[in-house]
C-alpha cells in the first residue's frame, strides 16, 4: 500500500488534510503513552448549521474518555466549517469528508483499530460511512432518528454503543428506541436520566457512559 501523502502526526497536532472538495481542518490528539492502544476514533461533530464544530463539548468530552482508555482520536470540523473548505451538503459531501479521514488514517496505519463516534448530526454520519469502512466500534451518541433520514444507515458489523438522553429536548428519545428496535442489531443501549441534548451537568458521566460501555472492546497495548 501506498504512504500517504500527508504522514499521520507523531504528536498532538492539528493540520489541513486533503478533502474531497479542499482541506479539511484535523486534529489528532494522543494518549499517555502509557496507556496507548493499538487503535484510534474519529469523533464527528453536530450540525454545521447549527453551531456544530469539532470543538463542540460533547465531542471533546468523548475524545477524552476514548484517550483515556488508550486511543488515539481524531477531530475535524466537516465541510464549510472552521478553516475547512466547501460548503454545506446534507450529509452527503460530509460523509464523503468523514470517509476521506478515515482512508488517510487506514492508510498511515494499516495495522491498528478503527473506531468511529458521532454526536447528534455526527452520529448519523458515522454510521452512513461505517458501511464503507472497517471499523471495529461505533458510538453513537444522541442518534438523531426521526430528525434525519436514517433509511439508509444500515447496523454496523461490529460492536456498537448508543447513549441517549432521556430529557433530549432536541432528539425524541422515544424515536430513537423505535429506531433501535425495528433493526436486526443488539446495540448496546445506555439510557441518561435527566439528561438533555447537549449533557448539561452530565459530561462526566457521559464520559463514564462512554468507558464503561466499550472498555471490553479495547485494542490490545501497543506497550506491553
Amino acid at each position: 500500500m501506498a504512504q500517504p501523502t500527508i504522514p499521520f502526526p507523531e504528536t498532538t497536532s492539528s493540520f489541513l488534510l486533503p478533502g474531497p472538495v479542499g482541506a479539511l481542518e484535523v486534529s489528532v490528539d494522543f494518549p499517555e503513552v502509557a496507556d496507548a492502544r493499538a487503535g484510534y476514533a474519529i469523533v464527528c461533530h453536530p450540525h454545521p448549521l447549527e453551531g456544530g464544530t469539532m470543538h463542540n463539548k460533547v465531542v471533546t468530552m468523548a475524545g477524552r474518555a476514548l484517550r483515556e482508555l488508550g486511543l488515539t482520536t481524531l477531530r475535524f470540523n466537516f465541510r464549510g466549517v472552521g478553516t475547512s473548505e466547501g460548503t454545506y451538503d446534507n450529509g452527503r459531501g460530509e460523509t464523503l469528508d468523514l470517509l476521506a479521514i478515515a482512508q488517510w488514517a487506514q492508510q498511515a496505519r494499516p495495522e491498528q483499530a478503527l473506531w468511529l463516534a458521532g454526536f447528534s448530526f455526527g452520529a448519523w454520519i458515522a454510521l452512513l460511512a461505517a458501511r464503507d469502512l472497517r471499523v471495529a466500534q461505533v458510538i453513537s451518541i444522541a442518534p438523531p432518528a426521526g430528525r434525519w433520514d436514517f433509511s439508509a444507515v444500515l447496523p454496523p458489523a461490529c460492536p456498537w454503543l448508543v447513549i441517549q438522553g432521556e430529557a433530549d429536548d432536541i432528539v425524541v428519545p422515544q424515536a430513537v428506541y423505535d429506531w433501535l428496535g425495528k433493526l436486526d442489531a443488539n446495540p448496546t443501549l445506555v439510557k441518561m436520566p435527566d439528561t438533555g441534548h447537549f449533557f448539561h451537568r452530565r459530561l462526566m458521566d457521559l464520559r463514564g457512559a462512554i468507558k464503561n460501555g466499550v472498555r471490553r472492546n479495547l485494542p490490545p497495548p501497543l506497550h506491553v
